[in-house]
């Protein structure tokens, strides 16, 4: 009955990743005792928007197996680090990190990355979000957070808590109309310092809001962190895909893997009548996607509610947590997450502590 099982258990696809949970190597137990059938599926990504869904293909699948009479199925996510560009150090309590960058400023990068990672965390994930842009933090107001650092030990920074997140940003140490007149080592410096004293706690994944184009900050940002892969955002506009032509290759020289573009304002529908027009032009990062051999994540519209929302503090996600623009984010969220899921695990927390000493 056992092989009955799985030809069944082949017929069901995860939507997500076009496998089904054998091939894919998701099925971790598969146990038949007489009539009854115990399954535990894991899936390397958060999807608790479908994991019932999944479930009940599941079942149904294996109930129609003759001499079946009960099936148990147990379907859960763990995340779990995968591998960064070598001699990049890693980061203690953060599994994976995720740039979103854009060539140049002005194309929803920061409010996407907002989103992106409120969609992350109500798909199941524990997120972080590190505000990266020095000299125009605005993670702060788009998740409404606020007040000063705070430290338990005198060495690291808590993180501020929105919406569930992790977060920090250069915002909560500067006041609001405070210029930073900086030089690029300065500004480098302090943002190493936010990503690394800040102590994270157990993140799946760390966001991190790049500043726009690809100068001092975002180069030493890409070459001395450890970042699993990048978003690219840009709108469909042909100015903005030249510059994000430009962050996508900044990318690829200093090897991080490129997840995928996002094309940002793609649409606008009139509120009054309904008509729909691309004010910024059409599919542009479909071309680019195409040209570069990458996926084209998603396209998200051009609507006041989400620049509203992001700036009240409240973004989409969770302002309207089951409306169409809100799932359009969170299959954004799976798509990155499965992408990152499909990249070679880090063993490195594997390896044994080797210490010499005098006397050996």
């Amino acid at each position: 009955m056992e092989s009955a099982v799985r030809a069944a258990l082949q017929t069901v696809i995860d939507p997500n990743t076009g496998q089904d949970f054998i091939t894919g190597k998701q099925l971790k137990r598969l146990a038949v005792n007489g009539s009854e059938v115990q399954i535990d599926i894991e899936l390397g990504y958060p999807a608790a928007s479908q994991l019932a869904g999944l479930r009940a293909a599941v079942v149904a699948a294996v109930s129609a197996v003759p001499g079946v009479s009960a099936v148990q199925v147990e379907l859960a996510s763990r995340v779990i680090a995968h591998a960064v560009p070598r001699g990049v150090q890693l980061l203690p309590g953060v599994k994976n990190i995720i740039a979103v960058a854009s060539g140049k400023g002005g194309v929803g990068k920061s409010t996407t990355a907002a989103n992106l990672a409120l969609a992350l965390a109500a798909e199941g994930a524990r997120v972080g979000v590190l505000d990266a842009d020095i000299y125009g933090p605005s993670q702060p107001l788009m998740l409404g957070a606020s007040g000063g650092p705070e430290s338990l030990d005198g060495k690291t920074m808590e993180p501020k808590l929105a919406h569930g997140l992790q977060l920090n940003s250069i915002g909560f140490m500067v006041d609001d109309d405070q210029a930073l007149i900086w030089r690029g080592p300065m500004a480098t410096q302090a943002l190493e310092q936010l990503l690394r004293q800040t102590r994270w706690q157990d993140l799946d994944y760390l966001i991190i809001d790049m500043p726009p184009g690809t100068g001092d900050i975002a180069l030493t940002l890409s070459q001395r962190v450890p970042v699993t892969g990048a978003v690219i955002v840009t709108t469909p506009q042909d100015i903005a895909l030249i510059d994000a032509k430009k962050g996508l290759k900044m990318f690829e020289k200093v090897g991080i893997p490129i997840l995928g573009v996002v094309e940002n304002m793609a649409v606008h529908i009139c509120s009054n009548c309904g008509h729909a027009e691309h004010i910024f032009g059409s599919e542009g990062a479909a071309r680019m996607a195409a040209q570069y051999g990458l996926e084209l994540l998603a396209s998200l519209p051009l609507a006041m509610n989400i620049r509203a929302q992001a700036d009240s503090g409240t973004p989409t996600v969770v302002a309207e947590p089951d409306g169409p623009t809100a799932a359009l984010y969170k299959d954004l969220a799976r798509k990155v997450a499965v992408k990152i899921a499909a990249q070679s695990k880090d063993y490195s927390a594997k390896f044994p502590t080797i210490t010499v000493s005098k006397g050996t």
